[in-house]
């Protein structure tokens, strides 16, 4: 098994085909074929399902296919501070969920250091890419946030990933809607009022674990849900189907971002915790220090 023959797993199941898999990494078809078999031979598993409506992963390749990203992610570090020729740049890495906040204080490490040369990386993303990444040293310092509905999967993974997670504020739950939406002067509302509209929530693309989310309520049986992992898309799709979103990440912390949204209080509770992950066991840099010294000017007094 070699990084090649990983990085070919991941790359077909992220495509709909082996033929797909193959024009993005630039080589035949056969010889993708042949390297992940040569794998599966190797591995004496199964890693995926070739039927002649596409491929598809076993339960064997998902398992694989966890330990694959982590391996890539790891030797891209590698790689990157050692054969890019970037090793005599200063590096910083922030991995987040969408909280303007998080870039406010990205921005000012920048301004207040600004070293002569540097490769500083902001990554906004989805909750298993924060945790994976500060786990695995892809970034310093990662920035989430969890509900009553998900505090105790977040804090289980807190704990097997020896993560320690401080907390910044805390947020009610809010309805945002286009302000010209029938609701839009509302203070309250339910929702069951808001049932006959579509919900626009933010794609973790992890179905297989509901409680990943950024957002509040998440085990709440919405009626209508529209999925998207953009956030001009979501307000565009708020704005043309009335439709709204759950107290989102993508609106937290400034309220320029709102443009045309109103925020209405939802009758529901399901308060998020805003706060920043490190790894129990680092040593931080002095970016890492000056980031969360960053941070904690946003910390609130906390119920």
């Amino acid at each position: 098994m070699n990084i090649t023959q990983i990085k070919y797993v991941l790359a077909i199941a992220a495509s709909s085909s082996m033929r797909e898999a193959a024009t993005k990494l630039f080589i035949s078809q056969p010889a993708l074929s042949l390297s992940v078999r040569d794998l599966e031979e190797e591995l004496g598993i199964l890693l995926f399902d070739r039927t002649n409506k596409g491929i598809t992963l076993t339960a064997e390749g998902r398992e694989f296919l966890s330990y694959a990203k982590r391996a890539v992610g790891q030797y891209e570090i590698l790689e990157d501070r050692y054969l890019s020729g970037n090793s005599d740049r200063e590096k910083f890495s922030v991995s987040t969920q969408h909280y303007n906040f998080a870039i406010k204080a990205f921005a000012e490490v920048v301004r207040n250091y600004d070293p002569g040369r540097y490769l500083f990386s902001l990554h906004e993303t989805k909750t298993r890419e924060v945790l994976e990444d500060v786990r695995t040293m892809k970034s310093e310092v990662g920035i989430i946030s969890f509900s009553g509905t998900n505090e105790g999967v977040l804090k289980k993974l807190f704990r097997e990933y020896q993560l320690a997670f401080t907390p910044l504020m805390q947020r009610e739950t809010y309805a945002y809607v286009w302000k010209d939406h029938p609701f839009a002067g509302r203070k309250e509302i339910s929702l069951e009022e808001l049932s006959e509209y579509p919900c626009v929530t933010f794609d973790q693309g992890d179905e297989s674990n509901l409680y990943l989310t950024e957002e509040a309520m998440a085990d709440y049986d919405f009626r209508k849900m529209i999925k998207s992992d953009d956030r001009a898309t979501t307000m565009e799709l708020i704005s043309e189907l009335h439709g709204y979103s759950i107290g989102s990440g993508m609106l937290a912390g400034d309220e320029a971002i709102l443009k045309g949204m109103v925020s209405i209080k939802l009758k529901e509770e399901d308060t998020l915790v805003i706060g920043y992950i490190v790894r129990k066991d680092s040593k931080m840099s002095v970016y890492g220090k000056a980031y969360v010294e960053e941070l904690l000017k946003f910390r609130e007094e906390l119920p």
